[in-house]
């Protein structure tokens, strides 16, 4: 389906929602309403269209014979809930022990982005950053934390302002050594 297409379809699905729980859909506010939610949201899910990340790597990966820790911390990501189609956001942490190689560190942020436009849990896209690192440069380790506040979380059911969820995923040596993976979450979280 080409990206009209799916920008049609998407609107006259709006159209039927505006129609159930608005009084007057074809009000000044909302006669445009179906288009601008369908650019949104394809613009939100636009991770789907990436089909292999280590495309984003591109050639900004070089031999280097530096094996510490490369952290890149406070990456802001914005996604989508699966559950409910409502936002959750917040910040990913990202490091990785080379094997030989490293890699330009705004490609990091560009894989969180990626896994982050598409519809999600925070565990799986947690785990997905760490794989998608692991899969292209071959570290010694990687470890992915995620600090996110959800709407769904916020806005409906219990209705916690504040509450955020941490999840973490390790890899390598972050996973065997115990003090590596105690000096990535010190430098994550301070």
């Amino acid at each position: 389906m080409s990206a009209d297409e799916r920008t049609s379809t998407i609107a006259r699905s709006v159209r039927t929602i505006l129609d159930c729980i608005d009084d007057d859909p074809a009000r000044d506010g909302l006669i445009k309403t179906p288009e601008r939610f369908a650019a949104a949201l394809q613009f939100f899910t636009s991770g789907y269209t990436q089909a292999d990340p280590s495309t984003l790597v591109g050639d900004a990966e070089w031999d280097e014979n530096h094996s510490e820790l490369v952290l890149v911390r406070d990456i802001s990501i914005f996604s989508l809930c699966e559950h409910h189609l409502v936002p959750f956001h917040g910040k990913v942490h990202i490091a990785y022990i080379p094997n030989g190689k490293i890699v330009g560190l705004s490609k990091l942020a560009r894989l969180a982005t990626l896994y982050a436009r598409r519809l999600q849990v925070q565990e799986r896209l947690t785990t997905q950053i760490a794989d998608a690192v692991a899969n292209i440069l071959n570290p010694l380790g990687v470890a992915v934390l995620v600090e996110a506040t959800h709407m769904c979380m916020v806005m409906r059911g219990v209705q916690k302002v504040g509450a955020s969820t941490v999840t973490h995923c390790m890899r390598g040596v972050f996973r065997t050594d115990p003090a590596l993976r105690k000096e990535f979450i010190n430098l994550a979280t301070r």
